[in-house]
């Protein structure tokens, strides 16, 4: 009832209600700003990213023939999108696990305490979490991030998933499958959250992180709202690594982003 719904007002879109027009980016414009945020890592380029894919979906609305659900749909749109992108950006979103590794030992070797308020204390190891965990994906290559990303993050299934993939439900699997390992592993010897005996802790890595101009208290990149804070008590009790992914918040595509891109489809 709801896809039927949804189909209803894609068609009077695609016919020229403007105010259906408006229904459909609603719809979908935090779902592409998430999924655009957990493959880029950076919320300003994920703000850019998005844009461009509404555009995309908005300018393609009369292609969509209902076949898969339109989420679906816009997610082969979006991460077609992305891919691209990654492939044209190989420089800025470069990471491997050995240098993230690399870098989580340094942070330990550098922790001299940390003596801020205990909310901004919060905030700060909700900031490093979020960053680590968005910076473990990656270093998957790109295809692998996304099959892990809408097979555990996002919860779609194999057949969803090579939709969106133009791929075989088994290929997807096996993907998936092999992504999951590459994360596994390295929290299995790196991260103190999935596998306590690990000595590394969000907090302890606050000094390096600020120190290293890789956070900056005064402009938080991920830990923006009071959910974040909240949202702690759940990485404590985490017990298994996909939830440690999925602890982390949902975000709301910016204001400014939404208007610009009403304003160039002319939808305001």
């Amino acid at each position: 009832m709801v896809e039927n719904s949804m189909n209803e007002i894609v068609t009077k879109a695609t016919n020229g209600d403007k105010q259906a027009l408006n229904e459909v980016v609603k719809s979908i414009d935090k779902l592409v700003y998430n999924l655009a945020i957990k493959m880029l890592w950076n919320p300003e380029d994920a703000e850019d990213a998005s844009q461009e894919i509404l555009i995309k979906v908005i300018t393609n609305l009369g292609s969509f023939k209902g076949n898969s659900s339109f989420s679906t749909w816009v997610y082969r749109i979006a991460t077609n999108y992305l891919l691209t992108y990654l492939s044209k950006n190989k420089s800025r979103h470069m990471m491997s696990f050995d240098s993230l590794a690399e870098d989580l030992s340094q942070g330990m070797l550098n922790d001299v305490g940390f003596n801020e308020n205990t909310g901004e204390q919060k905030l700060l190891i909700q900031e490093i979490k979020i960053g680590c965990t968005n910076g473990m994906l990656q270093c998957l290559a790109p295809e692998s991030r996304t099959t892990y990303i809408l097979g555990d993050i996002l919860h779609l299934n194999s057949i969803e998933g090579a939709n969106i993939q133009n791929i075989s439900p088994e290929a997807f699997r096996k993907r998936l499958s092999r992504a999951r390992g590459l994360l596994f592993a390295f929290m299995e010897t790196n991260c103190g959250i999935a596998q306590p005996k690990n000595k590394c802790r969000c907090k302890k890595q606050i000094c390096h992180c600020v120190s290293a101009s890789r956070v900056n208290p005064k402009k938080l990149l991920f830990a923006t709202n009071g959910e974040d804070i909240e949202l702690l008590e759940c990485i404590n009790s985490a017990d298994d690594t996909v939830k440690l992914f999925q602890t982390n918040p949902d975000y709301e595509i910016p204001e400014k982003a939404v208007e610009e891109l009403k304003h160039i489809l002319e939808i305001s």
